[in-house]
């Protein structure tokens, strides 16, 4: 009797604590709405490339000074940490959002549209938020203000991550985004327990929330394949051996992959050649070609199964045609992965947030992220907010990394109540 009287008040006192810290929330969250979406715009006009968001970076720090949360700066280049101590001790959670923008050049005709222009891979480019990253770091500060607010009753550790660089930095050959965040001890002092992202979707309807537990976002790999022939006459293409035949053949070849030897009904796959560069003229077959293309991966096994016969294919298809062939594979990110247990746990703050109808389980999607590399270090979700006009259908509507893609704000009010409800009801739990 003794022992279910003590369950009954942990129950209720857990429950109490969480109804007390939600109706803050929410209304801290109304508060700042209309700031959110300010700093969502401001970013929006002054969009900065991977490792160069020293504007954005700046007015984040700021930000975070002003709450009165520990701030760390030039992380990983231009990262931001902050550090928000509880009242109470408990777990560590991190928060992340990225920073950086892409080389596009924008149509959308709104107020706040970005006029930046840069030089990038050699030529003259816009530059854009066209994966709503403006979104991510508008909708993180306003979390930060929120519990910020209600310091003395979190019961444990926030930490903000504000990254650069996940669409990753043109040229270098150092770790960037993330993995540099991470060598640079982002995860450490104090040791995070769990952590948290969102990423904006701009063809699911604002508001509403999208997750899949376990392997969520793809693992990706660069693809690079040389060719080295015999450079002949064309009218004469016996005197010589063809890469371009070759590689042509390398490319149906490597279609076989996906079609023949990964398990479809397990977990898809993507093998993509998107570029070929042999030849200078019509009558010269050419001594050299090269080959780059990305591979999409949703598990260790298979990830291993689609390089070792990516290679075979490629090599054994060069040796038929007299062709020396060399496969480099450069690996990038890891797989997005959603710890099971976790997100089980933690659906129901995603729930509350948007209301259950408006929360689903999605499918697996193909592009990659490299919140991965945080899930590595400890036990990760990563959800998708919606950030499409309700009215419309999402085979009309832009998608990202396009001049197009554009964001109803009307959401991200979602997206700041559901990363704070996942820190208080993770903070209820413990570790």
């Amino acid at each position: 009797m003794k022992l279910y009287a003590l369950l009954l008040t942990v129950a209720t006192f857990t429950a109490t604590a969480q109804s007390t810290l939600k109706p803050k929330i929410d209304a801290e969250t109304k508060r700042i709405n209309d700031k959110v979406i300010e700093w969502r715009r401001d970013f929006h006009e002054h969009p900065e490339l991977g490792n160069e968001e020293v504007r954005t970076a700046g007015i984040v720090a700021k930000h975070l000074r002003d709450l009165g949360i520990e701030v760390q700066e030039g992380i990983a280049v231009t990262g931001v940490v902050g550090i928000l101590r509880g009242g109470k001790p408990g777990p560590v959670v991190a928060l992340r959002a990225d920073m950086d923008a892409l080389p596009v050049s924008e149509r959308v005709d709104i107020p706040f549209k970005s006029n930046v222009t840069t030089t990038y891979n050699g030529q003259e480019t816009g530059v854009m938020h066209a994966c709503g990253h403006d979104s991510h770091v508008a909708i993180l500060m306003g979390v930060a203000e929120v519990l910020a607010s209600m310091k003395a009753d979190l019961k444990g550790t926030v930490k903000f991550f504000f990254q650069p660089a996940e669409e990753g930095v043109y040229g270098t050959d150092k770790p960037f985004g993330a993995n540099a965040m991470i060598l640079e001890g982002c995860m450490e002092n104090p040791k995070v327990d769990a952590v948290f992202g969102l990423h904006i979707n701009s063809q699911t309807p604002a508001g509403h929330i999208t997750y899949r537990p376990g392997a969520t976002m793809a693992a990706v790999d660069n693809l690079n394949i040389t060719l080295k022939g015999k450079q002949t006459h064309g009218a004469y293409p016996w005197s010589g051996n063809d890469p371009i035949v070759a590689a042509s053949q390398i490319v149906m070849g490597l279609q076989t992959i996906v079609s023949r030897n990964v398990s479809l009904i397990e977990n898809p796959a993507v093998v993509t050649v998107g570029a070929i560069h042999g030849g200078i003229r019509n009558n010269i077959i050419s001594e050299d070609l090269k080959m780059i293309g990305t591979i999409r991966t949703l598990g260790v096994e298979q990830r291993e199964l689609v390089h070792r016969r990516i290679t075979e294919i490629a090599e054994g298809i060069g040796k038929s045609a007299n062709v020396e062939t060399t496969v480099y594979i450069e690996s990038g990110y890891p797989v997005t992965y959603n710890d099971p247990e976790l997100t089980k746990k933690m659906v129901s703050s995603l729930n509350d947030a948007a209301g259950e109808a408006n929360v689903n389980v999605k499918s697996a999607v193909m592009g990659a992220e490299d919140f991965s590399y945080y899930q590595q270090k400890a036990p990760g979700l990563f959800f998708f907010l919606g950030g499409m006009d309700p009215d419309k259908n999402p085979d009309d509507v832009a998608a990202h990394h396009t001049p197009d893609f554009y964001l109803n704000e009307s959401g991200f009010h979602v997206g700041v109540k559901a990363l704070s409800y996942l820190v208080v009801d993770y903070f209820e739990m413990g570790k």
